[in-house]
């Protein structure tokens, strides 16, 4: 949910900005975002989905609108910093079923979801030009801590 609501921040800060790159990395990786929350959506029931999604939806329109406000670089260093977060969550749910096992087919879904979330990532860093300021780091950092928590309260919320 988070993922869909970042690149929702973004597009309306770079459609505001009238950054037409920005709005087409935006664009292109939300829709994958939205088909990865759909495809999730199918396997988890309305039961088990959390209390605080409307929380979760702001945070992830600040998360993508904040940095749209100081540019390109800094978009692409914090989607670079959630796709590793969400490359590593991936991967733990993935190793879960790998030695517990789950419904038939999840594992597949989740390996192909972290498939495309590892090319974001990488795609992003790649756009940062490899470098970020000092401020960009604690940012980014400041966004991987956060979405540790989110996970946590997910869980337990």
């Amino acid at each position: 949910m988070g993922a869909v609501w970042i690149y929702k921040g973004i597009v309306a800060v770079a459609h505001w900005r009238g950054d037409e790159e920005l709005l087409s990395f935006a664009r292109a990786h939300g829709a994958t975002e939205a088909d990865h929350l759909k495809q999730v959506e199918h396997w988890l029931p309305t039961s088990q989905r959390s209390l605080l999604l409307g929380p979760w939806r702001l945070a992830g329109w600040l998360t993508g609108a904040v940095p749209a406000l100081f540019g390109r670089r800094a978009v692409y260093g914090t989607i670079a910093a959630v796709e590793t977060f969400v490359d590593q969550h991936y991967q733990q749910q993935i190793d879960h079923l790998k030695e517990f096992g789950g419904p038939e087919g999840l594992l597949t879904l989740l390996i192909s979801c972290q498939e495309d979330e590892r090319h974001n990532r990488d795609e992003a860093w790649a756009l940062t030009g490899g470098r970020s300021s000092l401020l960009l780091r604690a940012w980014c950092w400041a966004i991987g801590w956060g979405s540790c928590v989110a996970v946590v309260l997910a869980r337990r919320v």
